[in-house]
């Protein structure tokens, strides 16, 4: 895709731009955090994923104000990018030339959509547009989830309304709606390359988790981090909270740094408790591996 949009990164590039990622990658040089580890991430609150990543540094990972397209559903998936700029006919006229002479079928607007794969959430940098800002209406999000399984995240307005919220498992985080349409209007200019969703700098790769209150983009290789750790809260606040309903302890032990008893009490529940926990029993095993109480 570098061959046609000038703000592209070649695998190579995003090598060199995502370093800290050990793992596997996508043939296009995206990092490609397994399918099991996104799949606890579902389970991560945005507020405990925040907590971890500003403790690392990471300060501008968090965006809300968004309108979901799907309530209740919560979105996870690693993010192919896409970037929108207003039209310029030069621009838009090169874009085209050199998009037909690489076998781009359709509208610029399809072209990132063709190179979605399962798992995959389409991050639009489409700067906020709200009229003439769609680039998704009910046809492309349709094409989307076929394509990833995902729905979006999208810094603009999608339209037809009626048709994506009848598209099961599409939970998308959008700025509104609106019946105008974009194309006219804007550029792609850009394809896995870094772009700016409000005030997240946002890099191919990253984890995208989009609940009620918000959407908290994951640098990939901190995904395990923030899975381990907010996994280890859930389950120290469901230990704590049961044995405060037993009365085994008093609030000011539960509340304060855990005694050793405490913590060795934890480990036989959790042992005890594998199979009922909210956490896969294989992630369980590791913690109690890890731990020396």
């Amino acid at each position: 895709m570098h061959k046609y949009c000038p703000f592209n990164l070649t695998p190579e590039e995003l090598i060199d731009y995502t370093p800290e990622w050990k793992g596997e990658r996508f043939p296009d040089g995206r990092p490609k955090v397994p399918d099991a580890l996104i799949a606890r991430v579902r389970r991560v609150t945005v507020t405990a994923a925040w907590a971890v990543l500003r403790n690392e540094g990471y300060h501008h990972q968090y965006e809300g104000g968004w309108v979901r397209t799907h309530p209740g559903e919560v979105l996870a998936g690693r993010a192919l990018t896409a970037m929108y700029m207003p039209r310029r006919p030069d621009l838009r006229a090169l874009m085209e030339h050199r998009g037909a002479a690489a076998g781009c079928i359709g509208d610029q607007i399809s072209w990132p959509i063709d190179l979605l794969s399962p798992g995959d959430v389409y991050v639009a940098d489409v700067y906020g547009k709200i009229e003439q800002g769609p680039i998704i209406g009910d046809n492309l999000a349709t094409a989307i989830h076929a394509k990833s399984g995902n729905g979006v995240v999208h810094d603009a307005a999608v339209r037809d309304w009626d048709g994506i919220k009848a598209l099961p498992g599409f939970a998308s985080f959008v700025r509104g709606f609106h019946p105008t349409y974009a194309s006219p209007t804007i550029m792609l200019m850009g394809i896995n390359c870094p772009v700016r969703i409000g005030q997240v700098t946002v890099m191919p790769g990253d984890v995208v988790l989009g609940r009620e209150d918000g959407v908290i983009f994951i640098p990939a290789h901190l995904v395990e981090k923030v899975v381990k750790t907010c996994e280890l809260i859930q389950l120290r606040d469901r230990f704590g909270k049961q044995r405060l309903a037993e009365g085994v302890y008093t609030p000011g032990q539960i509340d304060d740094r855990w005694s050793d008893p405490i913590e060795q009490d934890f480990s036989r529940w959790l042992e005890a408790h594998m199979d009922e926990l909210p956490v896969p029993r294989e992630a369980i095993q590791e913690l109690l591996k890890e731990r020396t109480w």
